[in-house]
Formats: structure tokens, C-alpha cells, sequence
């Protein structure tokens, strides 16, 4: 299949299931939502945010946590069944394990956190009371000196110790993502492959998006996850795993059952044609993909008084307007002017 080419989702059972729920002009459901609570992170990542001093969304621009909670309960409502908090990086916003807590008792299904594993250690067991179901950790270095160059931290030991927190709680197995970058950490696969065994954990590969804060991506800079595949399978043996449509993943056991790989492949391999997602950024904006040129702006919707009708109908508008693909590999393709620390991973 050609990089851009999109496929529209097959109708049938898993379409019919959300039949009076949200969808798209496509026909795709939007079932699951990533919030982001904060714009702001204590790492500074070379793929994600400029090495230029912090500038920061205003706090009273930023969704309170209660307006966060009625968006989630109207979304909901709508047919989402799978709720992510991101960031920036989430844990550094006081009171997300309350905020975990509050997504639980709305019944969602599936709730999940992406963190830089900093702060995880000392957070795990308050999160897992809170209701949290799954984890996704970011480490995209096993040195220490390259860790330090991607994050512009010292932070590797403390992610370490809470993916080890991680792995041994109800979380159980963590996924821990690494984007690959040429030249930078993409002699590492066979090692986190090593480690993803070793822990018995799944170990995500994740394609270098052009989302960076100083604009440095370029097509040469992407790993794809073909190469990544051929590199762990002259080393290991591996078993494709069945996934759903709307999976990112491509998903594969290691002979023996210990540990899974999984490959994310946003530029090589879109799976645009079967997006289920939308975002919620921290200061109230809805983006129908990370790729998005628009925001659609809810918090003033919320804080001019609009009732949980006309917000609904505000969601739908803004969903039927969600985009075909996110044209990466399109000529002209412009990327966004917001970068991954303030939309979501």
C-alpha cells in the first residue's frame, strides 16, 4: 500500500457497534480521546520540544480539572471507551491522581497514562488506586550519555526505577515507547529488543514524526519499522499477534513468550483509514489529528455558559471535520505550528 493512500474503514460488525455514536464524515467511530493535561514537562526531548527557553500556555488559559472532567463525561457519553492522559508530561500537573480518579467513577474502560517515567516511582501506587488500567512509558536510550542528549536530562535512572515499579504492579506488562531517530539512538534496536525480553515487558517502536520544537525532522531521519522488523528478527524469533483495526501497533511475541514488540509507523505506514482518536489539549482545544492545521476551541464554550447540549453539538461539527489522513507524505505537506509537548502524544 502506498504510504498516502487511504483505506476507509469495512463496514460491519466492529462499525455497526457504534452505530448511533460518534463518527467522523468517513464513517470511522471516535471511540478513543487523549487528554492532555499540561503543556508543560520536565524533559525536552530533541524529537518533541524546542531547545529554546520554556514558553508556556498562561495557567488561566489551561482547562481546570473539573472543566476537564464535564468534557470527558459529554465525550463519554458520545461513545468513547478509551481515555489516555498525556501532557507535556502529566505527572508534574498537581492533582492527576484525583483527575484518574474522577475518569474511573465516569466509567471509562479503558484508562491509561503516557509518561517520561521521572516522577513514576514515587506516583505508580496512587495512579493504580485512582482506577488506572494501563501505562506507556517513554525511553529512547539505554545509555546514559545518549539519554542525556535525546532528553536534555539525567534522568535514566529514575525512568528505570519506575518502569521496575511499573512492572510490578497491576500495570503489568508496561509498554515503553522509543522513537527512533538516525544517527541518534537507532543502533540501539537490538538492545531494546534485548530489554523488552529481559523484562518481559512490550517494547514500542515509534517512526520520528515532524513534530519537533526546532524543526529538524527530515524523511532521512526516520528509522522505519521495516528495518527495525528485519533487525530483532536476525536476532529473535517472532509471532505476529492479531490486533484491532484501529490499533496503532503492529504487534509481535518473542519465541518463548517473554516480552512483545510493537511497531508504530505513522510515517512508512499510515493507519489513518482506521483513526478512532481525537485530542483534547490542556487549554481546551479539540484536534482531530496530530497532524491538524486548526484547533476547534470547546473552553470558550464552556466558560460562556453553553449547556452539555450545545457542547455535544459543537463535538460532532468538529468531528465530521476530522481529516481524511495527515498527508505527511503528500508534496507540500506543511507541519503543524504546535508541537508534540502541547498536543499529546
Amino acid at each position: 500500500m502506498a504510504p498516502s493512500q487511504f483505506v476507509p474503514p469495512v463496514a460491519g460488525p466492529e462499525l455497526a457497534a457504534y452505530g448511533g455514536q460518534l463518527r467522523d464524515s468517513f464513517g470511522r467511530p471516535i471511540t478513543d480521546l487523549r487528554i492532555s493535561v499540561t503543556d508543560r514537562c520536565n524533559f525536552r526531548c530533541v524529537y518533541c520540544r524546542s531547545a529554546d527557553p520554556e514558553t508556556h500556555v498562561a495557567e488561566g488559559h489551561l482547562l481546570t480539572w473539573e472543566e476537564m472532567e464535564r468534557l470527558a463525561r459529554i465525550l463519554i457519553g458520545l461513545g468513547i471507551r478509551k481515555v489516555r492522559v498525556t501532557g507535556g508530561e502529566p505527572l508534574v500537573r498537581p492533582g492527576v491522581e484525583n483527575f484518574i480518579a474522577r475518569l474511573h467513577m465516569l466509567g471509562v474502560a479503558d484508562l491509561a497514562i503516557t509518561t517520561n517515567g521521572h516522577l513514576l516511582a514515587e506516583k505508580c501506587e496512587a495512579l493504580i488506586a485512582a482506577g488506572l488500567n494501563r501505562i506507556n512509558i517513554s525511553l529512547d536510550s539505554l545509555d546514559p550519555v545518549k539519554f542525556e542528549r535525546i532528553t536534555r536530562t539525567r534522568s535514566l535512572d529514575r525512568v528505570l526505577a519506575g518502569i521496575a515499579v511499573a512492572q510490578k504492579s497491576l500495570l503489568r506488562p508496561v509498554k515503553v515507547n522509543a522513537v527512533l531517530v538516525r544517527g541518534i539512538n537507532d543502533d540501539e534496536v537490538e538492545a531494546f529488543a534485548e530489554f523488552a525480553r529481559e523484562h518481559d515487558l512490550i517494547m514500542r517502536f515509534i517512526e520520528f514524526m515532524p513534530l519537533d520544537g526546532d524543526r529538524h525532522w527530515s524523511r532521512e531521519s526516520v528509522v522505519t519499522n521495516d528495518e527495525v522488523l528485519r533487525r530483532v528478527q536476525a536476532r529473535c524469533s517472532l509471532t505476529e499477534i492479531s490486533h484491532e483495526r484501529s490499533e496503532t501497533a503492529r504487534r509481535y511475541r518473542f519465541a518463548g513468550g517473554r516480552g512483545e514488540i510493537g511497531l508504530i509507523s505513522p510515517v512508512s505506514q499510515p493507519f489513518c483509514g482506521h483513526c478512532s482518536r481525537i485530542r483534547l489539549t490542556a487549554d481546551g482545544k479539540v484536534r482531530t489529528c496530530l497532524f491538524s492545521q486548526k484547533d476547534h476551541d470547546l473552553r470558550a464554550l464552556l466558560r460562556g455558559g453553553a449547556d452539555d447540549s450545545a457542547v455535544e453539538h459543537r463535538i460532532r461539527e468538529v468531528v465530521h471535520q476530522k481529516e481524511r489522513g495527515h498527508r505527511i507524505n503528500e508534496t507540500g505537506f506543511t507541519p503543524p505550528s504546535r508541537t508534540m509537548v502541547s498536543i499529546g502524544g
